[in-house]
């Protein structure tokens, strides 16, 4: 007589697709949507760092899904401690990206998740709920405006561009404040624009809609998608001093089309 053993059944983790992070990203948007200019109850993190119950009802679909979807990984988001998991699949996602522009009523926020392995940003969504715009990429694939492909632009000199920025939470206290790049760059461009929004400013630098963009002391989930999403569009993505290792603290970061991107370096270090 033959003996048979039985082995348990061997966990698999589902990897992730770019749909998947579209999906979510639509959903949590339609969520923003929804509640956007309808009296919501602001709470304040700091003196002019809002949270919103639209905030934590966005973040609390997104960690839902993904945990339903993808159990297991780990996922970074502004305001939970997210979830525990696996450090080879890393979730970070800003459930509002433009809180104090949804707080005032103006229609300039939006949705990023990005997807991870270990170090290497993989996917990257940006959803503007309020034009119905989805910015994607995936690493080495390119990056993409609702299936239409990305490209930076194609300005030559600093003087011609039009560039954006924003301006940390401890601005009132910290020196380091940005208020001097913002002149230097003022002078010597087309202007300077702050849209509120770290994760479409890098969107729209990925479509050539700016030439640059620079920030100082952001935070994984500003950045994570749109940065991917900008370079896939053929963006140069650094620290503020031109290093290409942006993604750590404290992530601060500078993306331009690559001719611009030299010259803004030059400026953010005089």
């Amino acid at each position: 007589m033959t003996s048979f053993t039985r082995s348990s059944p061997k966990r698999t983790t589902v990897q992730p697709k770019i749909s998947d992070l579209i999906e979510l990203a639509r959903g949590a948007g339609e969520i923003l949507r929804d509640g956007f200019g309808r009296g919501i109850q602001v709470e304040h993190k700091g003196e002019i760092n809002l949270v919103t119950e639209l905030d934590r009802r966005s973040e609390a679909y997104l960690l839902s899904e993904l945990r339903r979807r993808f159990s297991g990984h780990r996922v970074v988001t502004e305001e939970s401690r997210g979830l525990e998991g696996d450090d080879g699949h890393i979730w970070y996602i800003d459930p509002l990206d433009g809180t104090v522009n949804y707080t005032h009523g103006i229609p300039i926020f939006s949705v990023s998740l990005a997807c991870a392995q270990g170090n290497d940003l993989l996917f990257g969504v940006v959803y503007d709920p309020m034009r119905d715009e989805c910015f994607y990429a995936e690493r080495g694939k390119g990056a993409w405006l609702d299936g239409r492909p990305l490209g930076v632009s194609s300005a030559l000199e600093i003087r011609t561009c039009l560039l954006v920025t924003g301006f940390s939470y401890d601005s009132w206290t910290n020196p380091d404040n940005n208020l001097n790049h913002f002149a230097d760059f003022t002078l010597r461009t087309q202007g300077v624009r702050r849209l509120g929004s770290a994760a479409l400013d890098l969107c729209y630098v990925a479509a050539g809609r700016f030439d640059g963009f620079w920030e100082l002391r952001l935070n994984a989930w500003d950045v994570a998608a749109g940065a991917l999403i900008a370079q896939e569009a053929g963006a140069v993505v650094t620290d503020i001093q031109g290093e290409p290792e942006y993604f750590r603290k404290p992530f601060s970061i500078l993306a331009a089309n690559p001719h611009i991107h030299p010259k803004m370096v030059e400026v953010l270090k005089s």
